[in-house]
């Protein structure tokens, strides 16, 4: 709900006062709806602040993660004009306005990496936001940096997403069609709780990488991805394609 009352927001950030506006908003709050989240699923809300707070803090800390926008080359004080509207980059512009930092940083996209090693780290100067949630921004290119690594939240948060994207488009299938699979390939490999332990990545997507009705042309850029979170990010394009395609 918080997130649908910011989309209608317009914020000027050549105001002084304004970089800080959502931070300090006043939502209006149902009182029912909280005791009852309260109430019946206190553990799920705990959870939920911790990562919210974790989340805001890691955002505040520019020194030490720096959030990234895989979209365009982007160079030091140069102008960087952006259209966003991704879900997952309009939840960052968010938190990079709440937090009162305004930075981000700015990468190209590698095929194999899923994004460079080098990019430019971005201030937004200006965000108009639009009814349907797109945004505009006008942002500024800071200094360059180097990426050393990668947060290992949002990898297993990805992990299990897909994975469950990838059982829920199995389970679609017909009944004889997924008898026939599990008679040749066995059945799917359950989800490990770490997706890097093992150095060739989490067997179930080798697994669901065989049994989708892909070309052999387009299996074989996976099998030489080094990066996990680019390899789950084709899997997850891919079961959202069969699912529209489904659909229709």
């Amino acid at each position: 709900m918080e997130r649908e009352a910011w989309k209608t927001r317009r914020v000027d950030l050549a105001d002084p006062g304004e970089d800080q506006c959502l931070a300090m908003k006043k939502l209006c709050k149902t009182v029912v709806i909280e005791e009852l989240i309260a109430k019946y699923l206190p553990v799920e809300l705990a959870e939920r602040k911790k990562l919210y707070e974790e989340e805001m803090a890691e955002f505040s800390n520019l020194n030490k993660n720096v959030p990234i926008f895989v979209c365009t080359m982007a160079y030091p004080t140069v102008p960087c004009p952006l259209h966003i509207f991704e879900p997952c980059y309009r939840l960052m512009v968010r938190r990079c306005m709440e937090t009162g930092t305004r930075q981000f940083g700015m990468c190209i996209r590698d095929p194999v990496k899923g994004f460079a090693d080098y990019g430019c780290i971005l201030e937004i100067r200006n965000m108009e936001v639009f009814s349907d949630g797109r945004s505009v921004v006008d942002s500024i290119g800071k200094r360059r940096f180097k990426v050393h690594g990668e947060a290992s939240e949002y990898l297993t948060i990805l992990h299990s997403a897909v994975y469950d994207q990838a059982r829920t488009w199995f389970n679609t299938l017909k009944s004889s069609l997924r008898v026939r699979i599990i008679h040749h390939f066995g059945p799917m490999p359950a989800k490990e709780p770490d997706p890097q332990v093992n150095p060739n990545g989490p067997a179930w997507c080798w697994w669901i990488l065989a049994v989708l009705p892909l070309e052999n042309k387009a299996q074989l850029p996976f099998l030489a991805m080094t990066s996990l979170k680019a390899r789950l990010k084709g899997i997850r394009s891919i079961l959202t394609f069969l699912f529209l395609t489904q659909l229709k």
